[in-house]
């Protein structure tokens, strides 16, 4: 596997960096220790640093030896508010909160690409290390692009990378068109008319009209969605009453709708409405829909994607991308960024065994022998990209 050997030489000082963060792990846009190690190594590197975007974001600016486009690489920094139960020495400090995602290996490996472009400047044009905040469901993306992102650094695409446990150490799997879902949101209020238990003929239960509610939306997506595409609804949450024998005022329902497009998307929210609303007053209760467009889908543009996987092919071997894996119900905010430019998000394998345990598990651990190849992949993918002058 040809990982490049000065970032190969690296790794022990990646993997310290990595483990660092790991042990101080920050929630949405309170990734202010987090900023400052990324800062302070950019900075010894020798790269421009623009600090606070979106609170805690920072963007890192390299020019290369000659004139070119510019191109956007980017990182996530967040954890997740979750007690994690490694038992690791570097394990979490901060109860309640631990890198369950794996970002604190993206950041390592971003700042290994930075160091070794810095280093070397193998390449024309200009990259930006974007360091993001807040992916973990409050769109950090979002907000650095409303503050002025590619106003104050526009490039020529963007790309963005996933750690993806189970999939194997020193493979990448790469593909054009939807790889994420959009995620969206929902709550319905369902009012009644609380009682007594044991004379439900007196009121209006809206516990059995937000019952039929969560089964009845299951229609949607199996009668009204083309079965060719695809959907996602979860009711996540059911909240109502408070003692054993009264039937209470109200009930609330939350949870979940993923869909790769908008015209899904537009039949989920659309269905909800009508079903809820309609299920509802069948049971002389009233529905009040509450549905929140988040994440959109993450798309990667088709030139883009092919750039990636050669980069990839590089660093691994063609036969180690993988281009037959489905896309993911998932989400991710990377998905402002392609509405923006083109580009492409890729997953990076993660082994299996020991730390390879899926995302967003209190046992999960990024795997530091990845470190290099993530790390090897950017700095290829700059370098195709951007190729140094003649």
């Amino acid at each position: 596997m040809p990982v490049n050997n000065r970032i190969a030489d690296m790794k022990p000082e990646m993997a310290e960096w990595r483990q660092d963060i790991h042990a101080h792990p920050e929630l949405a846009f309170e990734e202010h220790r987090t900023a400052k190690v990324v800062a302070a190594k950019l900075k010894e590197f020798g790269i421009e640093v623009h600090e606070g975007l979106a609170v805690t974001g920072v963007v890192g600016t390299l020019k290369g030896t000659g004139d070119g486009p510019a191109i956007a690489i980017r990182a996530d920094m967040d954890a997740l508010a979750l007690q994690e139960t490694t038992g690791l020495d570097y394990q979490s400090t901060h109860d309640g909160k631990m890198h369950a995602c794996g970002h604190d290996g993206h950041t390592t490996m971003l700042l290994g690409a930075a160091r070794y472009l810095a280093e070397t400047r193998n390449f024309s044009g200009t990259v930006h290390f974007i360091f993001q905040p807040a992916e973990e469901g409050a769109g950090g993306a979002k907000v650095m692009m409303d503050e002025g992102l590619f106003e104050k650094f526009p490039v020529q695409a963007v790309y963005g990378l996933h750690n993806w446990p189970g999939l194997p150490t020193g493979q990448f799997s790469v593909r054009s068109g939807p790889v994420m879902a959009a995620a969206d949101f929902f709550e319905i209020t369902i009012t009644g008319n609380g009682g007594h238990g044991a004379m439900p003929h007196l009121g209006h239960d809206p516990v059995i009209a937000a019952s039929q509610i969560v089964t009845a939306v299951q229609t949607i997506v199996s009668r009204n969605v083309d079965p060719l595409e695809a959907g996602v609804i979860s009711v996540t949450k059911i909240h109502g009453g408070d003692a054993m024998n009264v039937i209470p005022e109200k009930v609330e329902l939350a949870g979940t709708a993923r869909a790769f497009k908008s015209d899904v998307r537009d039949q989920i929210e659309n269905g909800l409405n009508r079903i809820a609303t309609n299920v509802a007053a069948a049971h002389n209760c009233v529905a009040d829909v509450n549905y929140t467009r988040n994440y959109p889908a993450t798309v990667n543009s088709v030139g883009e994607t092919e750039l990636a996987a050669a980069a990839a092919a590089a660093v691994v071997g063609a036969e180690n991308v993988r281009r037959d894996l489905a896309p993911c119900m998932g989400s991710e905010d990377f998905a402002f960024m392609l509405e923006e430019n083109p580009g492409c998000y890729v997953w990076m394998g993660n082994g299996h065994g020991e730390g390879g345990c899926f995302l967003h598990n209190p046992g999960y651990d990024f795997n530091d022998e990845t470190l290099p190849v993530g790390a090897s992949y950017w700095a290829k993918l700059i370098e195709n990209l951007l190729p140094k002058a003649a």
